[in-house]
């Protein structure tokens, strides 16, 4: 700790991922730190996003691997299908690991010396927080500077009020008790293809309602156009350019009302259909903090504001709404706002994962960038029915891809698609984040067999040998 930072005071407002480290950040260089949360260490990210949604998706993993055991010469149960889920049991343990890994995240803030408070905070100008907590008066707490981690929620649609029941958001879920006979996600962005694959794997009939030519309509198109060929191949029913008007619940299910006239019934509908920062009623206009017209705070490369002395990391931020980019930007702004050293967040270096199955991963330019003449770039693209070990492990679906620039052979992006991509795509990223060439990263070394091993292929595949 550096005493001469004691006396610098740190107010966090939001203890997800990116409050969280911010904290941690602030007592490693000796300041003084409070992180203000209401619904416990660890936010929305921890306890009813991230973690449970991640764990449900593990959970589905597991179960279509044992139902594709069968074409190993596996025998479960005499048949491939034989597989069944305990959906009660299934959301008890996440919730239960929700709940564990928020209480390890307040030790670890706890023992680092951070004053935690169990309340609500709003801005006080741009140099104090007034924090409430239930059954007490509130408090007003000076800061040199302040942490806006707040968040976001599901966003709702009034002709679709969710009822927890039957019609539901993402945070809604674990509370089911049953797997729905028939699930009908609206939305085909990262969230609701996620969650469509997931029940899929689950064993539930699922219908994916998307107003877009196709799913996952940010991600690489190859991409998209594989998962929705596994999705049909597993039993999805995939309805595009299709937009939901009204969302109702019966007795016994619900009925999604389409813009053409149709209506889809089902036995629960997921809306899935973006997200609301909480930037309402924090004192943010008055304190002269600028957001935008989407409610999003403004937010610069290292993480500041309008006001010098405030930064705002996470999804209430208008960057990427990711938990480990608002990780990023919770230590970014501390080391920036205390003098150390504090490297600005390039959007391009980061590494980002839908957790479909197969998964898609994805670093650095695209290959619509490319194409599009916003970066001139060489593409080369692999099959992993290419390789050795997806083949002995029956991966039938997914490739990779690595972008080069043109001359200077540096890359510059790639995609992966296929079983733990999000693992897959770290040596890629690690080589757009420290500018490596495709000769470099072929000449670094890949088990054999292995699925890296594709990386490596790909990079030799983009060598020029006018460059020697």
């Amino acid at each position: 700790m550096n005493p001469k930072n004691s006396t610098h005071h740190i107010v966090i407002i939001g203890g997800g991922p990116g409050g969280y480290e911010a904290a941690l950040a602030g007592r490693q260089l000796g300041a003084q730190v409070t992180l203000v949360e209401r619904q416990g260490v660890g936010g929305a990210a921890v306890l009813t996003d991230v973690v449970p949604s991640k764990t449900l998706i593990a959970t589905a993993t597991a179960a279509e691997e044992v139902r594709t055991a069968f074409s190993l010469g596996i025998n479960v149960g005499g048949q491939s299908a034989d597989v069944s889920v305990d959906l009660a049991s299934v959301n008890s343990r996440l919730l239960d690991l929700a709940k564990s890994q928020s209480n390890e995240m307040l030790e670890s803030l706890t023992k680092a010396g951070v004053r935690v408070i169990n309340g609500t905070g709003k801005l006080d100008g741009n140099h104090a927080v007034i924090v409430e907590v239930e059954g007490s008066a509130p408090e007003r707490l000076e800061a040199k500077t302040i942490v806006l981690a707040v968040g976001a929620r599901p966003r709702t649609l009034p002709s679709a009020e969710p009822d927890g029941v039957r019609i539901l958001t993402w945070t809604q879920l674990y509370n089911l008790k049953e797997l729905p006979e028939h699930m009908v996600v609206v939305g085909s962005g990262v969230t609701g293809a996620e969650f469509a694959s997931a029940y899929l794997s689950l064993g539930c009939k699922v219908t994916l309602v998307s107003s877009r030519d196709y799913v996952l309509p940010g991600e690489d198109q190859d991409a998209a156009v594989l998962i929705e060929d596994v999705f049909r191949r597993r039993g999805m029913n995939i309805l595009k350019q299709s937009r939901a008007d009204k969302v109702e619940a019966t007795a016994t299910g619900v009925k999604v009302h389409l813009q053409d006239g149709s209506v889809v019934e089902g036995s629960h509908c997921l809306m899935a259909v973006g997200s609301i920062p909480n930037t309402e009623n924090l004192g943010l206009e008055e304190a002269g903090v600028s957001v935008a017209p989407s409610g999003h705070i403004i937010a610069n490369r290292v993480a500041r504001t309008s006001r010098a002395n405030v930064y705002a990391v996470g999804d209430c931020t208008d960057f990427y709404p990711l938990a480990s980019v608002a990780s990023m930007q919770g230590r970014t702004a501390v080391f920036h706002t205390m003098g150390d050293v504090a490297v600005p967040t390039q959007k391009r270096n980061i590494a980002s994962n839908v957790f479909t199955s197969p998964e898609i991963a994805s670093v650095g330019w695209s290959e619509n960038e490319i194409q599009d003449g916003l970066v001139k770039g060489e593409i080369q693209k692999i099959l992993l029915t290419t390789n050795p070990r997806a083949k002995m492990q029956g991966i039938k679906d997914g490739f990779i891809k690595l972008f080069a620039s043109t001359g200077s052979r540096t890359v510059i992006g790639g995609v992966v698609v296929g079983p733990s991509a999000s693992e897959l795509i770290y040596p890629i990223a690690i080589a757009v984040e420290n500018r490596l060439t495709v000769d470099e990263l072929a000449a670094t070394y890949t088990v054999y067999p292995s699925i890296t091993g594709t990386i490596g292929e790909a990079a030799r595949a983009l060598h020029d040998p006018n460059l020697d």
